[in-house]
């Protein structure tokens, strides 16, 4: 019903950027929030960022300072932009989606997406 598709992942040197991007598609009615999340090899998932419809972002202590989480469209589309990278932000980067999917339908509905790849190395 619901699909949402990451995008923006590679190879970037220590102290680079790189800029992610997480897209819902499907049977829509909003998005109410959305967030990101990393999960490195035999770690658990780890918090990133998020961000509202309403505007308002939350970041982990990892990220605050280096990454900035932003959206269009009624947070449709989501960015995820990522500066001064380090070897142990290496992971695999999540959607993770509160949509309602039809008016009248308060609660938000919980999606994942199937991640991209960020590699930090030199």
């Amino acid at each position: 019903q619901v699909q949402l598709e990451e995008s923006g992942g590679g190879l970037v040197q220590p102290g680079g950027s790189l800029r992610l991007s997480c897209t819902a598609s499907g049977e829509i009615f909003s998005v109410r929030w959305m967030n990101w999340y990393r999960q490195r090899s035999g770690k658990e998932r780890e918090f990133v960022a998020r961000i509202t419809s309403g505007g308002s972002t939350n970041y982990a202590d990892s990220a605050r300072g280096r990454f900035t989480v932003s959206g269009n469209r009624g947070i449709l589309r989501t960015y995820l932009q990522m500066t001064d990278l380090k070897p142990e932000d290496t992971a695999d980067y999540i959607c993770h989606a509160g949509v309602v999917v039809a008016e009248g339908k308060n609660r938000p509905s919980e999606f994942w997406g199937l991640g991209t790849r960020v590699t930090v190395s030199s």
